[in-house]
Formats: structure tokens, C-alpha cells, sequence
């Protein structure tokens, strides 16, 4: 359940529509051969430039990973087109765990080599990590390309990927399947509407209820609706307490999910190769978009290595490979403009009628606080 919540809605709107270094001290391991310390540095060109940010990456010779699973929004591609790009060993803990998992390891693990580098996090949870001190600050060659409301003025997280919070339907199983919030409470559906993890610590279900706030008479001002509506579905017995996995989807087990419509959208091919049709849905009823953060762990035992991978995935070429997995990447309004998109993998994207609502810091706080009260005892408990 790796899972986290598209900020401003310029990226996504426009697309839519159309680890052998010692890591012992609590600041990083440091040079990684270089001459310079990257565990400080903010910038490739503080570092000494990108040259030297790729000879000290290779020295480090490894990358600590967390909670990226290989099948999500195409990471599969890109922790093996990075890893052999450079020659480094990519450490990957806890594929499936959440965005609140990622922060417990960089407080649990600081100093030592095991110790997750980089994070990929829900805005919400990388803000909570600005607030905490783990983050330390950087800023990618592409900078610029990043609109403003989307990154830390300073560097400590900035927006990459993201996507619609979707319907996701096995129509083999289900028959006619639903395609809003409504229609989620039919009788037809008893049991069979799951969401992808807790809301408390997953984006993906932290947009769920959003969304379902939204079309429920809510606002970004009030997410309670959006819990009502779960505990009406609960009630009505169509609500799954089983938190989807690409298995349980796989099983027939969660026959409709409510998840970023990237990666419903990326169990089609499989599970038609197996005789299943998979329908998915962005619902018009509940439009709601979110993008997942990026961010270097203050303490990150491969400063150098930390550094260059974000520098990877923010360049045309990184940033395409999210595109090929179905998810809009944030400098997508950018590369347009200069031509450098995968104008293929741009015209897969899923069709998304509306524009989406974006929630502000304050909105976000709030409203975590909420599903934070509320979940547990009304709906899990």
C-alpha cells in the first residue's frame, strides 16, 4: 500500500485535457570521493556541476530506496534505466509501504547505511517532513520548469507525478460498472468498493474521500462529507475493508477501486491477457487530482546519489517515463512547449472532462486532521 495527495492544476489540467559509502553521521556521508560535500549542497553547480555530481554518485555506488513499488506509475523503468545509467546499486525497502512509512524510517534508521536517501511522498506527508527537519533542501537543474505552488521555494520537496483520483472496475466480475460516486451505492455493488490503503496514511485513499466530499457536497474547505459518504456506503454493505493490491485485483478480490487513475489504468493489459476486462473511469461528479512530492532525507547516507536521482527524474528523460506509465509528470506544460514529450504516451492519457480542484496548505492540514479523528472510529473501527 505505497500510497499518499495534483496541486496547482497547470501540469495536470493541461495534460489531462488534451546505498558503499559510510552513512554513520547524522548529516549524510558526505563527499562520496568528490572533493565536495554534497550532504550540503542545493544544487548540482554548488556541488561543482553535474560532472562532479555524477562522479561522486558513482562513487557512493548505491541509492536507498523506499516504498517504490516496480509497478507504480512505471518506477519499475525508471529505477532500472537510472541504476544502469550510472553503474548504481538501487536499494529498495518496503516497496508497499506508505507515505508514513517512509518518514517513520528516516527518524527510526538516521545514521545508519540502510537509511532511506530519498523519498517519494503525498504533498501532505512531505510538508509534515519539512515540519519534522528530515528534509534537506535541493534544487534540480530544471527548476525553473516546476510551477510555482507545486515546490518549497527552498528545495525541501517539490511535485513530480500525479494523477485523477479514478474508478477502477472489473467488469468481468462486476457487469455494468460504475463510473460516479453515486452509483457507488447501488445495491448492485454490495462489497465490492475497496480503496487503495488507510486515508490516514495513504494518499490514494486520502483522495478517495476527498473526492467523495466533492461530489457529495463538501468542498476543499470540508472533507466531512466525504467520510459520510463512507460510512452511507458502509452501511449500505457495498464498502470492501479490504485495502487493494495489484493482488487482490488481480484475485477478483476488489472488484472496484478507487485509486489515481495512472494506476488503474496499468492493470489493464494483464489482467486482459487473462480474460478480464478492467474498466477505468475519472468520475465528473468528483474530479479530484493530486500529485506526489519528491524530497532527499537530511540524513541520507548517498547524498551524491540522492541528488543526481532527482536530477534524473526531473529531466525530459525521467520525466517521460512517468508519462509512459500513465501519470502526468509536472514539467509536462514545459516539454510541450519545447517539444520534448512522448507525444504517444501523451495522447494514452485518460480523457477527463472538468477541471480539478486543488487543495491549499491550509485546506490540506485541515482536512488531514479530520480523516485523521474521524476514519478509525466511524469507518475502520
Amino acid at each position: 500500500m505505497r500510497r499518499t495527495t495534483l496541486r496547482a492544476a497547470v501540469a495536470v489540467v493541461t495534460a489531462g485535457m488534451t546505498l558503499t559509502a559510510c552513512g554513520s553521521d547524522d548529516g549524510g556521508s558526505g563527499s562520496g570521493g568528490s572533493g565536495s560535500d554534497w550532504a550540503t549542497a542545493t544544487s548540482a553547480e554548488d556541488g561543482g556541476g553535474m560532472d562532479a555530481l555524477v562522479e561522486a554518485a558513482k562513487a557512493e555506488g548505491e541509492l536507498n530506496v523506499i516504498a517504490l513499488p516496480p509497478d507504480w506509475a512505471n518506477y519499475g523503468e525508471m529505477l532500472e534505466t537510472f541504476s544502469e545509467k550510472y553503474d548504481i546499486e538501487i536499494n529498495s525497502a518496503s516497496p508497499d509501504g506508505s507515505s508514513q512509512d517512509e518518514l517513520n524510517a528516516v527518524e527510526s534508521q538516521r545514521g545508519q547505511d540502510r537509511a532511506p536517501d530519498v523519498l517519494d511522498l503525498g504533498t501532505a506527508f512531505a510538508r509534515q517532513a519539512q515540519g519534522q527537519d528530515l528534509l534537506a533542501p535541493y534544487k534540480v537543474e530544471t527548476w525553473d520548469d516546476i510551477p510555482e505552488g507545486q515546490k518549497d521555494a527552498d528545495g525541501h520537496w517539490f511535485n513530480d507525478y500525479g494523477g485523477y483520483l479514478s474508478i477502477g472496475c472489473n467488469a468481468t466480475i462486476v457487469g455494468k460498472c460504475p463510473t460516479s460516486f453515486e452509483e457507488l451505492l447501488d445495491p448492485r455493488y454490495a462489497g465490492q468498493v475497496a480503496l487503495n490503503g488507510n486515508p490516514t496514511q495513504a494518499a490514494a485513499a486520502f483522495g478517495g474521500v476527498w473526492a467523495a466530499a466533492l461530489s457529495n457536497g463538501g468542498s476543499l474547505d470540508d472533507i466531512g462529507p466525504g467520510i459520510d459518504f463512507f460510512a452511507e456506503l458502509k452501511d449500505a454493505g457495498n464498502f470492501n475493508p479490504v485495502e487493494s493490491t495489484p493482488a487482490t485485483i488481480d484475485s477478483g478480490e476488489t472488484p472496484i477501486v478507487l485509486d489515481w487513475d495512472y494506476l488503474n489504468a496499468s492493470y489493464t493489459e494483464d489482467l486482459a491477457s487473462a480474460g478480464t476486462t478492467w474498466e477505468v473511469a475519472v468520475p465528473s461528479d468528483g474530479l479530484f487530482g493530486s500529485y506526489y512530492s519528491q524530497a532527499i532525507s537530511k540524513f541520507a547516507p548517498h547524498p551524491a546519489a540522492a541528488r543526481l536521482w532527482q536530477e534524473f527524474l526531473y529531466s525530459d528523460e525521467g520525466q517521460n517515463i512517468w508519462l509512459k506509465g500513465g501519470a502526468r509528470p509536472v514539467r509536462l506544460p514545459a516539454m510541450e512547449d519545447a517539444g520534448t514529450a512522448d507525444a504517444d504516451a501523451l495522447a494514452k492519457l485518460p480523457t477527463v472532462e472538468g477541471s480539478a480542484e486543488f487543495p491549499t496548505e491550509e485546506q490540506e492540514t485541515a482536512a488531514k486532521q479530520v480523516v485523521n479523528e474521524r476514519w478509525n472510529a466511524e469507518i475502520s473501527g
